[in-house]
């Protein structure tokens, strides 16, 4: 098994996955200006900001993610030529400690705010309070689906790392 094009292999997948972040937050800023430009009542005013911040968040989430994926294809090599052991254990090291975050931030920490935002839609009538909450939600589940997705890929990354390094 070459680990090296493992890892570049997923590096590249993580590029590719962080451009839905881009898009997504393309996306609100669009509705943004769309809110803007087109809301007449209250409600739809109160859209203005809170999706502009969530777009803004979103695309620097997915260009943050972008570079740093895009360094790493070329810092793998590198690592991988000067001392292969090293490098599997760093890897292996890095995506454990992933996968740890994944639990306790996408798969627990994002579903319970989405519920107190629900919640919270459910008890305050302001404009401002629904659009933020709603705002806030449907970032969230952007983040979800794109992490959900990231998750497997680590996941079955860090199961290829676990193997190279019984064959070392």
């Amino acid at each position: 098994m070459d680990i090296l094009k493992t890892a570049q292999d997923w590096a590249k997948a993580e590029m590719f996955s962080t451009t839905f972040f881009i898009i997504a937050g393309v996306l609100f800023v669009g509705a943004s200006i769309g809110f803007w430009q087109l809301g007449k009542t209250d409600l739809a005013r109160a859209y203005i900001i809170p999706v502009a911040v969530a777009g803004a968040l979103l695309l620097t989430i997915g260009f943050g993610l972008f570079f740093t994926n895009k360094s790493r294809v070329t810092q793998f090599e590198k690592a991988y030529n000067q001392d292969a052991s090293a490098f599997v254990q760093s890897e292996l090291t890095r995506a454990e400690s992933t996968l740890k975050e994944y639990k306790n931030i996408v798969f627990t920490a994002i579903p319970l705010i989405i519920a107190a935002c629900a919640l919270v839609i459910m008890f305050v009538n302001a404009p401002g309070w629904r659009a933020s909450m709603i705002t806030t939600m449907a970032m969230l589940i952007v983040i979800l689906l794109i992490d959900g997705t990231a998750h497997a890929r680590i996941d079955y990354y860090n199961k290829q790392l676990m193997s190279a390094e019984k064959q070392e």
